[in-house]
């Protein structure tokens, strides 16, 4: 059996970006020979301050659009970090087994200085230790991420593998997953940025529950050239390219078949091709999560299944930790 693990911060709707590089790709990893844990990681939302009863909501409002996405929670174990006390303390052991060097030169650490210069506060130096211990507790083969999580999954690796040098195996060391094509979604108003939605204009980005009609405008009015050659050319032509990366994500279309389709044709086709793709796919997705909301005892029985299961797993590992650097446990 192999064993998936993967986790996203209840922030309220996730952008295109997060559904093509995680999200889409976590329910295609459920299968027989895979059991996968999928975490809504509230813990590490305390970063920056929260409203307590906002994050609760989100946290639930995450997990319904979780299994809207098509997680399986027979399938997979779904639930809320904080549900699993074993995360927190395996974070404490492994801050005993990483440096300091390694942790100021994570990326998003600087980004998230740079946003809350009020509150830069010692979790947001950490919290990628507490993003290992949410891997490595499950013994995690595979880890579906976007290609700005990458650097996360190595400082994950560099910790596995330093702790089973000092103290034997203990932990396997887990390879992240990301896909050819659709891994990093970027702005459709600046395709030099990554698309999120903090980006100052609200037509950069794609919000998952975006109605159809604000889709389509969206990116009809996306950044693309002035030469109207539709090719794959990140470089020369990053905002087609990002489209064709799009539309690649939501058809299975292979980049060749994709850039041949539309031999051509003008860059107002492919805009609105891959506008209706999106919203194809987004759709029954938006409409299952509607459906889920209205289910709130559905699920609170998912969650608390799902973090019975989790737990079992985590507190197998967490004693064998204890056991090699002489806690109790």
């Amino acid at each position: 059996m192999k064993y998936v693990f993967s986790g996203i911060q209840p922030s309220g709707s996730p952008t295109l970006g997060n559904y093509v590089g995680a999200l889409r790709n976590w329910s295609l990893l459920q299968g027989e020979d895979r059991f996968c844990y999928y975490c809504v990681v509230d813990m590490h939302a305390i970063t920056v301050r929260q409203d307590a009863e906002a994050l609760k909501r989100r946290s639930m409002e995450t997990v319904a659009l979780l299994i809207a996405c098509g997680i399986d929670p027979v399938k997979s174990a779904l639930f809320i970090q904080s549900q699993v006390p074993a995360h927190a303390e395996l974070s404490w052991v492994l801050c005993c087994n990483t440096y300091m060097g390694e942790l100021s030169r994570m990326t998003q650490y600087k980004d998230k200085c740079a946003k809350h210069a009020d509150n830069i506060n010692a979790g947001l130096f950490t919290y990628p230790v507490l993003m290992a211990a949410d891997i490595l507790l499950y013994q995690t083969d595979l880890v579906p991420v976007g290609v700005d999580q990458k650097q996360h999954i190595e400082i994950a690796r560099d910790i596995a593998i330093r702790f089973n040098n000092a103290y034997g195996e203990t932990f396997k060391v887990p390879e992240g997953f990301i896909p050819k094509f659709g891994g990093r979604v970027m702005s459709l108003q600046d395709p030099a940025q990554k698309m999120s939605k903090s980006d100052p204009n609200p037509n950069g980005f794609v919000a998952i529950m975006d109605t159809p009609d604000v889709i389509l405008k969206k990116f009809k009015r996306a950044v693309t050239d002035s030469d109207g050659e539709i090719r794959y050319d990140p470089e020369n032509k990053p905002g087609v390219s990002n489209l064709l990366s799009i539309y690649t994500s939501f058809t299975d279309m292979s980049m060749e078949d994709a850039v041949a389709a539309f031999a051509g044709k003008g860059y107002g086709n492919l805009k609105t091709e891959v506008a209706q793709a999106v919203i194809d796919e987004l759709t029954p997705v938006q409409q299952e999560y509607k459906r889920l909301l209205d289910d709130q005892a559905y699920l609170n029985d998912v969650i608390q299944s799902g973090a019975s299961r989790a737990a079992k797993h985590a507190n197998e590992t967490l004693r064998a930790v204890y056991d090699c650097v002489g806690l109790h446990g």
